[in-house]
């Protein structure tokens, strides 16, 4: 075994012990995650008929007021696309990490910044959507949701069935709109508490998100960190693991929960 295997080993084993008996385990995801299932990022999807466009400036309210029809084109496809996917072998590490902690009446919170809802086909139960997501659409007029079927949409911009008049539009916060104040008032009252601590396949670029892992203060608590690059979070953590979360994350549960332990 080489010198960066048997650091590599050491470490999950001592991350492993401390998750095995955590009490209150607090994750937040980005779309690292997801593009190991092949969802490309978020302007990674400006491909084919889409080129031309700046996804940037796809992603507002003004945006949508101004050409609501492009803007719900392009979102269709992006939910498409969300939906050929397939939870991968991260997503599933996470759901297990959940049962095995809340088997023995610990806590589990899964904060993600994706928009996909592949976590929540990976079976994790307890996910809040800090951008909320692209397979519910809500009403511009009453706020009222539909879960979309998994077709595409015949008409765009697609009319509200809750309010005449008015348009659906995906439910995702756009750049300029606030985060869900119930996501938020959830991640300030969970990370000061919280024993064990993880961020898995984010930047740590974008706020507030970003910064959760800082709110972590407790002398106890463990804090981790699961990415293919070094991120600005990489300073405020005890361990940071370079990889996909695909490969690691099933390797964390392993060594916690051996399945003939």
């Amino acid at each position: 075994m080489t010198e960066p295997e048997q650091k590599l080993s050491l470490d999950v084993a001592a991350v492993a012990k401390k998750l095995a008996t955590a009490r209150c385990v607090a994750v937040v995801t980005g779309a690292g995650v997801s593009a190991e299932s092949g969802i490309r990022t978020f302007r990674d999807t400006m491909e084919g008929l889409w080129k031309e466009f700046d996804a940037k400036k796809l992603a507002t309210p003004e945006a949508f007021d101004a050409d609501p029809a492009t803007v719900s084109r392009w979102y269709d496809h992006r939910r498409l696309g969300c939906l050929a996917a397939e939870p991968n072998p991260g997503h599933l590490a996470l759901a297990a990490i959940e049962r095995n902690i809340t088997s023995r009446g610990g806590e589990f919170h899964l904060f993600t910044q994706n928009v996909d809802r592949l976590h929540q086909r990976a079976m994790t139960s307890n996910v809040i959507e800090l951008h909320g997501n692209i397979m519910e659409w809500r009403c511009t007029q009453t706020g009222e949701l539909i879960l979309l079927p998994p077709e595409a949409m015949t008409v765009y911009p697609a009319p509200s069935p809750f309010s005449s008049g008015s348009l659906l539009r995906p439910n995702v916060v756009w750049f300029g709109e606030a985060l869900p104040e119930e996501a938020l008032i959830r991640a300030y009252e969970v990370f000061p508490r919280a024993d064990f601590v993880m961020t898995v396949g984010t930047s740590a670029t974008v706020y507030p998100a970003a910064g959760l892992i800082e709110l972590c203060d407790r002398l106890d608590a463990t804090r981790v960190e699961v990415n293919k690059d070094a991120t600005p979070a990489s300073r405020h953590v005890d361990y940071s693991f370079r990889g996909a979360s695909g490969d690691l994350l099933p390797r964390l549960v392993r060594a916690a929960w051996p399945p003939n332990g």
